[in-house]
């Protein structure tokens, strides 16, 4: 049970591995399907994200998952927020906000220079949200990681 509304934003832990795949299948599954890429993340996020340089954070209220988001290293000052999910109950009510404000925070802080995203058009909210916060379109690679990815963003850290 929820007792309050302030939002904890919390490292990764391995207990929390079925929180970060579970959040991000409830999310794909409500607007796309499961990809062999995201399985590949999902099913094995400390191997294929945070042993190879990047990093996940979970958005938690009182003692309840809510959220999460990862960094996956890309490149030296460029990594690319993914897997940015909140469960439906918890949705619209800024809590995404905030964990892309500690994304951006944290990747500035990291010393990066650039936070790439892919996403999908249809998506009107969250991009909104991304252009409010500096992100620009550019041009997406033909062979970008994500069959449902047809726009690709990039916020530049000066």
């Amino acid at each position: 049970m929820v007792v309050n509304n302030v939002l904890e934003i919390i490292p990764f832990k391995p207990l929390y591995a079925e929180d970060f795949k579970n959040l991000n299948i409830e999310w794909l599954k409500k607007y796309f399907t499961v990809e062999p890429y995201d399985a590949l993340l999902l099913e094995d996020c400390e191997s294929e994200i945070i042993a190879k340089g990047g990093v996940i954070f979970f958005g938690k209220i009182s003692e309840v998952i809510i959220g999460t988001y990862a960094l996956i290293y890309k490149e030296k000052y460029t990594m690319e927020l993914a897997k940015m999910a909140i469960t439906e109950t918890h949705q619209n009510k800024g809590y995404g906000q905030n964990l892309l404000k500690h994304a951006i925070n944290y990747a500035k802080k990291k010393g990066q220079k650039n936070l790439i995203l892919y996403s999908n058009r249809k998506l009107n909210n969250s991009i909104y949200l991304y252009r409010k916060y500096g992100f620009v379109e550019i041009p997406i690679e033909e062979n970008n990681p994500y069959a449902r990815g047809n726009i690709k963003m990039i916020l530049k850290f000066n």
